[in-house]
């Protein structure tokens, strides 16, 4: 149950990085591989400034703006130079790697001896069941920060949830969601659909940025490679909400982009669980998300058919 707790919690983390993509993804329709390069930055601003002394809270919020910046700067490469999306999001992404050397000023930094957002979820938890407090669910004592910890987080995202979708009705979040359906149309009413890119692909990465951040305190480290696969792993959460919640209100995705993470993260700890590789987990999830998007049309195409015989 510690395990399923844990790896809730962790899903819910990534629930942010589903966010993100979700909205380059769906909404823009932008294959923005930004995303390997920002999680990571989030991470290590976070971690910079934690291990410097500064609040844990300022670090998310700077990480937050950093990844504003290099979804700014991806938006700005594909709509002012005429740049291809995904080679500006390559582009991007590969001067993001040197960047967040020179920010850790190291491949890797520790946050175990540092206080972070977790350790407050954990001193509140102290407080209110005590030290090294047990919580019985149904028949299985779990530590009750743990469990304190997933409910933080689960609020956290139910929040941001909540904000994006009320964002998305605003005339700007509007005009966002028409770019990305018809863009001539929209710019036929004098919207700047170029900027409206650029706002959309900030946005997706300052939540995918968020997500490395909150991630590096979780497990306690910021390392220059954890973003590697980041991508597969949004588009593979965003995928199994879509089949889990067939309804296409924007409410509904948003919620199957959330429902998705979790369950993600539970599928891959119940395959290590059983013995898989970890060096296995990248293909497994690459070949997972190959099935999720061709299943759908290789369904479709045999109702078809077998409508067609009859």
């Amino acid at each position: 149950m510690t395990l399923l707790i844990g790896s809730v919690t962790i899903g819910l983390i990534l629930a942010l990085l589903a966010l993100g993509v979700f909205i380059s993804f769906r909404i823009f329709d932008f294959p923005d591989i930004t995303a390997e390069g920002s999680f990571t930055f989030g991470a290590s601003i976070t971690a910079a400034l934690i291990v410097s002394g500064a609040n844990p809270v300022t670090g998310i919020v700077v990480a937050f703006a950093g990844g504003l910046l290099a979804g700014a700067a991806t938006g700005i490469i594909h709509t002012r130079f005429r740049v291809n999306p995904l080679l500006s999001g390559i582009l991007v992404m590969t001067a993001l790697y040197s960047v967040n050397l020179h920010v850790m000023g190291k491949s890797n930094v520790p946050l175990l001896g540092d206080v972070t957002v977790f350790t407050w979820f954990e001193n509140f938890s102290t407080k209110i069941s005590g030290k090294d407090a047990l919580i019985n669910v149904i028949g299985w004592s779990i530590p009750a920060k743990d469990l304190w910890i997933m409910m933080f987080c689960l609020l956290i995202i139910i929040v941001v949830s909540l904000l994006l979708l009320w964002f998305f009705r605003t005339n700007i979040g509007t005009a966002m969601r028409a770019t990305g359906d018809n863009d001539q149309m929209i710019r036929a009413l004098g919207v700047n659909t170029k900027s409206m890119i650029i706002f959309g692909i900030a946005i997706s990465n300052g939540f995918i940025a968020l997500s490395g951040s909150m991630l590096a305190q979780f497990q306690g480290f910021a390392d220059v490679q954890m973003g590697i696969g980041m991508m597969v792993w949004g588009l593979a959460s965003v995928i199994i909400g879509e089949a889990l919640i067939k309804e296409n209100t924007l409410g509904s995705l948003i919620a199957g982009a959330v429902i998705g993470a979790v369950l993600f993260r539970l599928l891959v700890a119940i395959a290590l669980r059983w013995g898989l590789n970890p060096n296995d987990l990248k293909i497994i999830t690459a070949a997972f998300v190959f099935l999720a998007l061709v299943l759908p049309g290789f369904m479709s195409r045999s109702k078809k058919i077998k409508i067609v015989r009859q």
